[in-house]
């Protein structure tokens, strides 16, 4: 199983991005699939999660400002991040039966 994370760039407070996280295999279908992010200095920070059935979780945190969804045709898992803070900036991690992405980093300016 591989994932592969991007989507991550330069977006001002306020604004919006959609990550993505590309998943190997035909696991996709079957399991949970989890966003992490890990700020500088901090621990990894659970995010949201999605089950097969497509029931949803969110951390407080991100409640009402991020939407996780899944396209198991495309293998995919998206995180769609609106009204983003300085807070948010960090490296976001997608992870899924004991593997984790590699990353792709938010940097929120102020």
């Amino acid at each position: 199983v591989q994932l592969q994370a991007s989507g991550g760039g330069l977006v001002q407070t306020g604004g919006s991005l959609r990550l993505s996280c590309t998943v190997s295999g035909s696991i996709i279908s079957t399991n949970t699939l989890v966003w992490y992010r890990q700020a500088p200095g901090k621990l990894r920070e659970f995010l949201a999660d999605i089950t097969r059935s497509g029931s949803t979780n969110y951390a407080d945190s991100v409640q009402g400002r991020f939407t996780i969804s899944r396209d198991n045709a495309k293998n995919t898992v998206y995180l769609q991040m609106n009204s983003l803070k300085p807070e948010d900036t960090a490296v976001y991690y997608c992870f899924t039966s004991g593997r984790w992405g590699q990353g792709t980093l938010v940097t929120v300016s102020s």
